[in-house]
């Protein structure tokens, strides 16, 4: 058990080292906006866990919380029961309930409902599944995609690699 913990405490002092060198704020706490360590109207660079509700512009890292929203651009992980995301995504948008994110998206989304207004390139698996646009695969009892795809509305899967 000690030999997992070691690695990930060194790859977060290694994380946490580099933020505070390079002046961002590497965490954040919080109970509901604006009852938060970090103001909603700068970025998080490392771990941001909130109880109920929390907002920030960007957020490079591991985010956690009940609602999770990214009012610009999201890297790394994002859990939560419900993950909105406006300025695009790059990695692992997981959510119990939903996911709701813009811009351009890279990598996996995975909830009960996926919704993305955007471009999406990667993997969307949910009960329902929308993207405006996708390079891709979507796994899911409904699967939407605005524009192309192998067709508009498809069950179980629908893909779109061009």
């Amino acid at each position: 058990m000690r030999k997992i913990y070691t690695p990930l405490i060194a790859v977060f002092m290694i994380l946490l080292s580099t933020n505070i060198i390079a002046q961002d704020n590497p965490f954040q706490l919080s109970l509901f906006n604006p009852v938060q360590i970090v103001p909603e109207n700068e970025s998080v660079s490392g771990i941001r866990l909130n109880l109920i509700y929390t907002k920030n512009v960007n957020v490079t890292g591991f985010d956690m919380g009940l609602v999770n929203v990214t009012t610009g651009k999201q890297l790394g992980v994002q859990w939560g029961a419900v993950d909105i995301t406006d300025g695009g995504f790059t990695g692992w948008q997981g959510a119990w309930i939903v996911n709701i994110s813009k811009g351009d998206f890279v990598g996996l989304q995975s909830a009960f409902v996926n919704y993305h207004g955007g471009y999406f390139n990667g993997l969307q698996i949910s009960i329902v599944n929308y993207a405006a646009t996708l390079k891709g695969l979507q796994l899911g009892l409904i699967n939407i995609i605005g524009e192309g795809g192998f067709l508009p509305v498809f069950p179980i899967f629908n893909f779109d690699f061009d």
